[in-house]
């Protein structure tokens, strides 16, 4: 909360009212479904309601917490309507609907200055300390064995819904809270779809096997991908397994502090161009990972952000041919001070089943 007050002056505010939950934990701890975070230059309160009265008093520390009995939203705006100066109060207007924001103005009357504070928090979110990056690192070492030994039960006849099955219950069973998202099993050419969903299709000899998965672990998701084939793998298959590879640690290679976002992304793509495969490529080449599985900053065209050591970033390109399947392989991995270090540690050789 300290340093989301370093930015109060830049953005001209007096306190920042913060409704996303991810953020709400980052800055005081809270884990619960319903919650508003007001932070303000020498104090924070917490919004909540009666269902969360004990978890609020253990979890949180930094703030006061206000049981709100009418709603969260009234309770917000009365509070700042009651402060003998009219405060400025930033907010990030992406994380609020339109009746939401109706709302608290209609309960702070006319007392408050709106503020747009943009995406301040997750700029902060955005660099991992220490504590997390440990946090961060077990996330990966657990969701790398997760694979590793789902692999066994990777054979024709077993469908896509039973391999994604036996993924997240291996995830729970090493200590995980859930998956970071809903686990991508996809075979043959439903491979082809970059965001799958598993199905109940049955796998098949002489198929592509695309797995993706990340694993929650104390509040911090992990996100990899690893591709297999059932059988011996064609000549082509092999040389796009290749390319892909190839792309990316070229990418890998491009990371560092002070290289931008899309000179990552151009990194993969020159790879997978002069392999004749760029045509294939549908998405950016990662993404931010943290207490959320997708956050800043992103890998791909157009992405200014530079990255910053203490990132950690997903590095995943992919190929998708119809009719005949996808490749993709996905590591999570921190920006250092002279490069990127991988947090995924699962093989990423060609495996042939």
């Amino acid at each position: 909360m300290d340093r989301l007050r370093f930015s109060f002056s830049a953005l001209s505010a007096d306190a920042f009212l913060v409704s996303h939950l991810p953020n709400i934990r980052y800055l005081c701890g809270f884990t619960g479904s319903a919650a508003l975070l007001l932070v303000e230059q020498s104090s924070a309160t917490l919004f909540t309601d009666s269902r969360y009265t004990f978890q609020a008093r253990e979890e949180v520390s930094s703030a006061r917490i206000k049981i709100a009995k009418e709603g969260l939203i009234r309770a917000a705006g009365e509070a700042l309507r009651n402060r003998r100066v009219r405060p400025r109060v930033a907010y990030n207007p992406g994380q609020f609907t339109v009746a939401q924001l109706s709302a608290i103005k209609k309960a702070a009357s006319d007392r408050v200055r709106w503020i747009d504070g943009g995406n301040a928090v997750e700029k902060l979110r955005s660099v991992k300390d220490a504590g997390e990056l440990a946090l961060m690192d077990e996330a990966a070492v657990l969701i790398s064995a997760v694979v590793k030994g789902a692999l066994s039960g990777i054979r024709p006849g077993v469908t896509e819904l039973e391999v994604a099955a036996e993924i997240e219950y291996g995830m729970k069973i090493r200590g995980a809270s859930g998956a970071s998202f809903e686990t991508i099993v996809a075979a043959g050419p439903h491979s082809a779809w970059a965001h799958a969903r598993p199905s109940s299709n049955a796998l098949r000899k002489s198929q592509l096997v695309v797995l993706d998965q990340g694993a929650i672990l104390h509040g911090y998701c992990s996100d990899m991908t690893r591709t297999v084939f059932l059988g011996r793998a064609p000549a082509n298959v092999r040389r796009m397994y290749r390319a892909v590879l190839l792309a990316q640690e070229a990418a890998k290679a491009a990371i560092k502090p002070g290289v931008s976002g899309e000179s990552v992304d151009a990194a993969a793509r020159r790879v997978l161009k002069r392999e004749r495969l760029v045509q294939y490529f549908t998405h950016s080449t990662g993404h931010g990972l943290g207490l959320e599985v997708h956050e800043m900053p992103r890998l791909g065209k157009g992405e200014k952000t530079i990255l910053e050591e203490g990132m950690v970033v997903t590095v995943e390109p992919g190929v998708y041919v119809e009719g005949l399947g996808g490749i993709r392989i996905e590591d999570d991995v921190v920006v250092t001070a002279t490069g990127c270090k991988d947090l995924t540690i699962a093989p990423r050789d060609f495996i042939e089943l």
